[in-house]
Parts: C-alpha cells; structure tokens; sequence
C-alpha cells in the first residue's frame, strides 16, 4: 500500500532531508520511502497536505495514564499533595477495568493532539490483572507505545516476576514494546537497584527512573549502575557534576516543565542539561495537574529557559519532543523525524487555522503558538489514525460514559467530592 502526502511544508528534524516549503512524502508499506519536492507516484492513495506542515509526531517518554479519569484534579496540588492523593487516597480503589478506561482515554487524548509514541509509566502495581488491563487499553490504541512498568509507590516488594511475565507477552518490535520502571536508591537498596538493571540487560529493556534527590546519580555512578540505557526523570535536585555523569554515561534526561513548576520540583532543567552535553526531552507526567499535549509543555521549558538566559531556538524544542526524545526511548532508528526507512510516524498540522494562520516561519509557529486543534491527520506506521481532525473508528461518546462512571466510581470509593474543593493531606515528614 502507498500512501502520498502531497504539496505540504515539510519540517522532517532530518538535517539530510531537511525542510520544503512545498514537498511530498511518499510511503510504502508503512515506511517513509522518499521525500522530495514533487514525487510522481500515479498508484499511491493522495491525502491533501497544501495549508498543512507535515512533521514527525511527537514522542512523549513519561506519563502515568492510569491518572486521566481525574483529570484537571490537581491544578492546585503540591508534590506531596499529589502523592497523598493519587497513591494513597484513590490508587487503592482502582479496579482493572479502571486502569484499562484511563489508560484508553489517556493514550488516545496523546494521539489526538499528535502523541504518536508514548511511554507509559505504570505504578498502580495492585494486581496481574491491573497490569493486563493497562497493556490491553494501550493494545487497543493505533499508537506507538511503550510499557513502563514499575514497581508500586514506596514499595520494596520484587518485581522480577512480574516484568519477566509482561516481558514475555510483548515483542520488541511490535507497536507495543516495555521498559522498566526503576526505583533507584532513594526507595529501595542499591543491591536492588542492581537486580533490577540486571533485568533489565537479560531482558533487552530500557529503563526510566524518577530523581528527585541531589546525589542518586553519583551514587549510582559509585556503583557502576549509570546505563545509556536510562531516562532518568526530572532530576530537578541533581547537580551540573551529576548531569554530566549521567551524560558521560550516555543517558538521558525527561523533563516535565508544566509539572515541575507548578508542583514546587525546581526550574526544569532544559539549560543546565544542554550544558552538561545532554539532550534534555520532554514530558506531560500526569494529567490530574497539567494538560496533556506537547504543544503546551514545548512552550512552557521554551518560555522559561529564554526568561533564564535566552539561549533556546523554537526548533530546539522541536528536536526535544521528536528526535532526541525517540533516541531516548531506544526508537530513533524507527520513529522521531521523516526519513526514508524510517516508520512513517507523521502529522498535518493546519496552517489556515486562525490561531496560526499566516505561517511564516513553521517551526517557531508550532513552538511559539501550537496546539491540539491544529493537529488535522495523524499517521503511525503507515496507518491513518486520524483524519480531518478525527479520531478514524474510536466510539469517543461510549468511552466518554465509560470514563465518567469509572471517575465517579472511583471518587465514591475514596470518599472525595469532584467539586474542587478537596485537598489532600501530605502525610507528616
């Protein structure tokens, strides 16, 4: 099967390939076999890409899906309120079918505003059937996505069995692929922190890693369990030797600016991590707190980082949400920019919206003014999974009810209103 996406302004985040003011992009069997300013291809099907950019879709490394079903919550929460309240107060409520209705909405919300790969990162750690539920929901969706699985929140139990298990039941290369959710030194022993990575390396899987603490990174440096292998999140605490430990290493570093900000972490950590010789990427975290498109989260690490010391350029951030962020997920050989052999991962963004429109320069547009609405056809592979602004054979109004009883089940069970006004209580240091 081919596919043409005909007369679009290309912005490919391949230096090689560069970027048309007027280009096609020819796809073959799912992957991107040419792109040129005119390709002649009489037996391809032609999708209209004139008044669109035609760019990579967004890879987004950190986000705990299961949360969506209380969305907007949070707005006013605390680090420490959030934990009290999502793994505390509701986490214990959660049924199977509940992971399964978030995680749908959540990942199917990122493929909508041009999400095209999403990690997953999973702590509902109740049962083996939550853990189903939640790959289930992501099989379920015509995205690219990744599985982090991870141990429960404060929990020092093994997780061995449970990753080997999951392990076992999804292919590497298939749409939905896993990683490992460390715990690192700050919630478990370093000899655990070890089995884990060890794991890990048996098991082919990358690894992702919450930092909130200065000195996790060169503890596990002292322990020889700094990996290229490892995302490590926010970092927010983490000091300019650590960061360049880390990218000594080869890691990477996910950065959650909306998040961090509002949540009392620190200034995100896009600048210092340049300078360390790391490629900062980016993540939405949860959506209990903060919205979860990519085109908010680029705006927020580019507003901040130019307030600090003007040094970011729009195309940046572009790099950090497409390429740099598939190099962390161990995925840019196959997705994160539009090159030929490479996956066709792919967005029409319009460019006769009125909150764009004209369109002078592209990239400083998405960066500076983006948003979900713009976001008209979304390819994954090949396969058209959004057309004319829709979501092709999703049932959104039953998903929509399915979500809603499963918010109002849950709230009912932990005895929370949903009318705003209730706010958790951290518990006592």
């Amino acid at each position: 099967m081919k596919i043409l996406l005909s007369g679009g302004t290309v912005v490919s985040m391949d230096p090689a390939v560069g970027d048309l003011d007027r280009g096609d992009v020819l796809i073959e069997d799912g992957l991107i076999v040419a792109v040129a300013e005119r390709i002649d291809a009489p037996d391809a099907e032609v999708i209209n890409a004139s008044d669109r950019i035609v760019m990579p879709g967004f890879v987004d490394n950190h986000r705990h899906a299961w949360q969506t079903a209380l969305r907007g919550i949070g707005a006013d929460w605390t680090f420490p309120e959030w934990a009290a309240a999502m793994h505390r107060t509701v986490k214990p409520h959660y049924t199977p079918e509940d992971v399964y209705a978030g995680t749908l909405l959540g990942r199917l919300e990122a493929l909508h505003s041009g999400v095209t790969t999403m990690l997953d990162w999973y702590h509902v750690a109740q049962s083996h059937a939550h853990e189903d539920a939640a790959v289930a929901a992501l099989r379920d969706t015509p995205g690219r996505s990744i599985f982090c699985l991870g141990a429960g929140w404060g929990t020092t139990d093994p997780i061995d069995d449970d990753i080997r298990r999951v392990r076992s039941d999804l292919a590497e290369d298939g749409l939905v692929s896993m990683a490992l959710g460390l715990r690192g030194p700050e919630a478990t022993s370093i000899d655990t922190v070890a089995r884990e990575l060890k794991l890990a390396a048996e098991l082919g899987l990358r690894t992702s890693l919450h930092i909130e603490a200065s000195g996790t990174i060169a503890e596990l440096r002292e322990h020889g369990l700094l990996r290229d292998t490892t995302t490590a999140v926010h970092a927010n605490g983490t000091s300019d030797e650590e960061l360049r430990m880390l990218a000594d290493a080869g890691g990477s570093i996910s950065i959650s600016p909306d998040v961090e900000l509002k949540m009392g972490f620190g200034s995100p950590m896009t600048g210092r991590a340049l300078a360390a010789g790391l490629r900062p990427t980016l993540s939405i975290d949860d959506v209990p707190s903060v919205g979860g498109d990519m085109f908010s989260t680029m705006r927020t690490a580019f507003a901040v980082q130019r307030g600090l010391d003007g040094g970011l350029r729009a195309r940046d951030l572009l790099d950090f949400a497409t390429v740099d962020a598939a190099h962390s997920c161990g995925l840019d050989a196959r997705t994160g920019s539009i090159t030929p052999g490479k996956d066709a991962d792919i967005l029409l963004l319009r460019t006769d919206d009125l909150t764009v429109f004209p369109v002078t320069d592209p990239a400083g547009t998405i960066v500076s003014a983006g948003h979900p609405g713009l976001v008209d056809t979304v390819l994954v592979a090949g396969r058209v999974v959004k057309r004319d602004g829709v979501l092709v054979g999703v049932d959104l109004a039953a998903l929509r009810t399915r979500l809603l009883e499963s918010r109002n089940r849950i709230a009912a069970a932990a005895g929370i209103p949903l009318d705003g006004t209730w706010r958790p209580q951290p518990e006592a240091e």
